[in-house]
C-alpha cells in the first residue's frame, strides 16, 4: 500500500512539475520577432494595444501601396485581446490640481486589464499597431505598467514592429471583434525601483546624481513648442535629449526598436551615458516609456526609472523648466 501511495504521489508530483513547467515558459527577451510569436502563439496571451482612430482598425483590413508596402495597419493577430490606451491612465488630483493621463492605482489598472480579458497563467506578448514610434510607445507604456504591477520580466515581451511587422512577415490577421470575456489578472505588487516620483526628480536635480533623458520631439525639448497639457515650455535643467525620431527605425512601414549596440552608438552621439542612474520623462509618460524601455530593458541599465507624471505633473505643480518660451 505504501509503495502504491509513493508511486501515485511521484506520478502526481511529476504531473504537477510538468504543468508548472508549461506555465512557466519564459519569453526570450523584452522583444520578440513575428517568427517567434507565430511559433508560440498558443503558449502566450497576445494583448493588442492601440488608441484613438486605430481602435476601429482592429476589425479592418490592412491597406498596401506601391511595391506592396504597408500603408495602413488593419486587423489584428487572431485571438488577441484589445486594450484601449486611453484607459490605462487616469485623471488624478495632486496637491489640489487635476492632472490627466496619470499613473493608475493598482485597483483601477486591474479593472481595465480584466475588462479587456487578461487572464493569468501565460506569458504576455504586447502587440502595438507598429506604424509609428507613438504606437510602439503605447506598447512600452503598457509593458511598464504591467511590470510595475507585478508581471515578471521573463513573462512579458513586446512584438518588435507590432502588427505591421507581423503582416510584413507574411502572417494573416483577423478582423473579428475583440472578445468580451472578463479576465482574472490581478496586480500583485508595485515595483518602486522603476517609477520615479516628483520628489525623486527634485532630489536627483538637487544632488546631480541622476541623468535625465527627455524623450520628446526636439522643438518641445528646446521650448520652441509646448503641448497644451503642460503649463510651461522647456525641459528639466541639465536634461539630455533623446528625441522620438532616434528611438525606432522604419522597416517597410513597421517601427522597429534597434539593438543595444545601435543605441550605445546613438547615446554616444547625443552625449548620453548608457550606465548612469537615469530617469526618463516626456509630457505624460507615454514617449518616455519608450526611452525607459530602451535604457532599462534593451541596454540593461537596471538603475533607470520612468517619471510617469512627466512635464504634465512637473509644470502644472509649479516646478521650473529651462529653454526658450513656448
Amino acid at each position: 500500500m505504501k509503495l502504491k501511495q509513493w508511486i501515485g504521489a511521484s506520478v502526481l508530483g511529476l504531473g504537477l512539475a510538468a504543468a508548472q513547467g508549461a506555465m512557466a515558459m519564459d519569453v526570450p527577451g523584452p522583444l520578440v520577432t513575428p517568427q517567434w510569436l507565430h511559433a508560440h502563439l498558443k503558449d502566450v496571451t497576445v494583448v493588442d494595444i492601440r488608441g484613438g482612430g486605430s481602435m476601429k482598425l482592429f476589425t479592418a483590413q490592412p491597406q498596401f501601396g506601391k511595391e506592396h508596402r504597408l500603408e495602413r495597419t488593419g486587423g489584428h493577430i487572431a485571438g488577441a485581446i484589445l486594450v484601449n490606451f486611453n484607459d490605462i491612465r487616469e485623471t488624478r488630483t495632486v496637491d489640489g490640481v487635476k492632472l490627466k493621463a496619470m499613473m493608475p492605482t493598482a485597483e483601477d489598472f486591474t479593472k481595465v486589464m480584466d475588462n479587456a480579458g487578461l487572464d493569468t497563467g501565460k506569458p504576455i506578448v504586447i502587440v502595438p499597431t507598429g506604424n509609428a514610434v507613438f504606437a510602439m510607445d503605447r506598447g512600452t507604456r503598457l509593458y511598464f505598467q504591467l511590470r510595475y504591477f507585478g508581471v515578471p520580466h521573463d513573462q512579458i515581451a513586446i512584438l518588435n514592429g507590432g502588427t505591421n511587422a507581423w503582416i510584413n512577415a507574411g502572417y494573416p490577421v483577423s478582423s473579428s471583434p475583440a472578445p468580451k470575456t472578463a479576465g482574472d489578472w490581478k496586480a500583485s505588487g508595485e515595483d518602486k525601483a522603476i517609477l520615479a516620483s516628483m520628489q525623486d526628480v527634485k532630489d536627483g536635480l538637487r544632488s546631480g546624481s541622476e541623468q535625465f533623458i527627455d524623450a520628446r520631439p526636439t522643438a518641445q525639448f528646446l521650448g520652441i513648442a509646448k503641448k497644451p497639457i503642460n503649463k510651461t515650455a522647456g525641459h528639466l535643467a541639465g536634461a539630455k535629449s533623446f528625441p522620438i525620431d532616434a528611438i525606432v527605425k522604419d522597416d517597410h512601414g513597421a517601427a522597429m526598436f534597434m539593438s543595444a549596440a545601435d543605441y550605445r552608438k546613438i547615446f554616444h552621439d547625443f552625449n548620453i551615458s548608457p550606465n548612469t542612474p537615469t530617469t526618463t520623462y516626456c509630457n505624460t509618460g507615454h514617449l518616455a516609456s519608450g526611452a525607459w524601455f530602451v535604457v532599462h530593458e534593451i541596454m540593461g541599465n537596471k538603475n533607470s526609472k520612468l517619471y510617469a507624471g512627466s512635464m504634465n505633473e512637473w509644470t502644472n505643480l509649479g516646478n521650473p523648466t529651462v529653454g526658450l518660451p513656448g
